[in-house]
């Protein structure tokens, strides 16, 4: 019996009241004054008066409470043939590592720092150590063209860029480095510092006074204690510029306290994942989930995550999802309908499938398109586990509407992301702003205030 329906309806009696007490799975360095200021910004705003950290509680308060030893994040790239594991406490080191070489570039909380690398666990720390320092990152995909790299330099005027020497993909390995020069070239705004991780596959020419080997420079500070800045809970973590559909790329801002809430909760309500286990997005840090659910949702609730660099197909075939699986036990998968469709081409028939033991996946969870039906319906009888179609975008930072397995999964009704989540007042209005009956087409809209972690505004 799903719990959905009392948990939505406890929420739409007292919102306030609601979020306060998801709100106790996160350690505040000062309480909240007002759970939610409706008086502050453009939508009001969330937990306002209250300090935190988004790094402390990802990293350090489970190895304060004797969990320093679980694995945090795993590394596997096909592309590269290399594996690697983290701990909690091995991935706090390597972040203290890294937030000290940004600190040693003089930047310090509020800065900027556009990070623009590949998947690659440090791209991980790279988003961690700037909020450590109380900095604000801007992920930029590994790869994005000079002229766009440049737009975004100078939106954001960061003071040091965060980078790699290349990224890989199947048949071709990409420079990061003449992309980053060129940008930088463009952009009127001029970063102080880069910090290069060097890969083995390709060795940047490192501009003298301006850029830094970020590896040599994590080598040079490990053990170094780089302690947690606290900030207003009401301060930005992150920009994230949307693709700019429309003109200009928007620079999409998500809150630091409300943020680590609405993942928080959504990593038990919505996706059932609980410390210690794995829980895995096949997706990208440039992106949305990427933020939401590689980096940030797990490490909040001590799970584990991964960073998988390689395609659902090719690298090396279509059974490269089931392996991870098999590998890593992995209890979730979250992906885009798109990876499904490639993978039931190369094997219409399931054969892949079959050869790996997934014992340990409970669900698989969709989003960032159109699941059709018949891929949802595929997935279903090859997987034999529910599959969750659920949607949101790069605005909210977490889901508009879902089956929230953790509270108990409601009726699939296929081509359907099922019910709106807690926060979220979903209406269908015609353009005068008139609620349309059923079957009808119509606007979607929510009614504010919008829940925690949905964007403040634009940067």
């Amino acid at each position: 019996m799903s719990r959905y329906g009392e948990v939505y309806a406890a929420w739409k009696a007292d919102p306030e009241a609601f979020w306060s007490e998801a709100a106790a799975s996160i350690d505040w360095e000062t309480p909240w004054e007002r759970v939610f200021d409706p008086d502050e910004g453009v939508y009001g705003r969330w937990f306002a008066g209250a300090s935190c950290n988004t790094a402390w509680n990802c990293l350090d308060r489970h190895v304060a409470a004797g969990h320093g030893d679980r694995t945090a994040l795993i590394y596997d790239s096909p592309l590269t043939g290399t594996k690697a594991r983290f701990s909690f406490a091995e991935l706090t080191a390597k972040v203290e590592a890294m937030a000290a070489a940004l600190v040693d570039a003089e930047v310090g909380k509020g800065d900027r720092v556009i990070v623009y690398m590949p998947m690659i666990p440090e791209a991980v720390m790279a988003m961690l150590a700037v909020v450590r320092i109380g900095a604000i990152h801007s992920v930029v995909f590994g790869g994005f063209a000079s002229r766009e790299l440049a737009t975004r330099i100078d939106d954001a005027k960061p003071k040091a860029i965060l980078t790699a020497s290349c990224g890989i993909e199947p048949n071709r390995i990409i420079a990061y480095k003449p992309l980053l020069d060129e940008a930088i070239g463009i952009a009127a705004h001029k970063p102080d510092r880069v910090l290069l991780f060097q890969r083995p596959q390709v060795a940047a020419a490192l501009v003298e006074g301006r850029d830094v080997d970020l590896g040599a420079a994590m080598a040079a500070n490990a053990g170094r204690s780089i302690p947690c800045v606290p900030v207003a809970a009401t301060d930005p973590a992150y920009i994230l510029y949307t693709s700019g559909t429309t003109g200009q790329p928007k620079g999409v801002v998500r809150d630091t306290g409300g943020h680590m809430v609405a993942l928080a909760w959504s990593m038990g309500a919505i996706y059932d994942i609980h410390p210690g286990e794995v829980f895995w997005a096949a997706s990208d840090v440039g992106w949305v989930v990427g933020h939401s659910y590689i980096v940030y949702g797990p490490l909040l609730v001590g799970a584990a995550t991964v960073v998988y660099e390689g395609k659902p197909v090719g690298t090396p075939d279509a059974g490269a999802f089931w392996r991870m699986i098999e590998d890593y036990r992995i209890a979730a998968l979250f992906t885009a309908p798109t990876a499904f469709r490639a993978i039931k081409k190369e094997d219409p028939n399931g054969e892949f499938i079959r050869r790996y033991d997934r014992s340990s996946l409970r669900t698989l969870f969709l989003a960032g398109e159109r699941a059709d039906p018949d891929t949802v319906q595929w997935a279903e009888r090859h997987l034999n586990v529910p599959v969750v179609d659920h949607w949101w975008q790069t605005e909210t930072g977490w889901a508009i509407a879902a089956n929230p397995v953790g509270l108990g999964m409601l009726p699939v009704k296929h081509g359907s992301p099922t019910v709106p989540m807690p926060g979220y007042a979903v209406e269908v209005l015609d353009d005068a702003g008139h609620p349309v009956p059923p079957g009808k087409l119509g606007n979607i809209v929510v009614r504010l205030p919008l829940p925690p972690s949905c964007l403040p505004t634009l940067w």
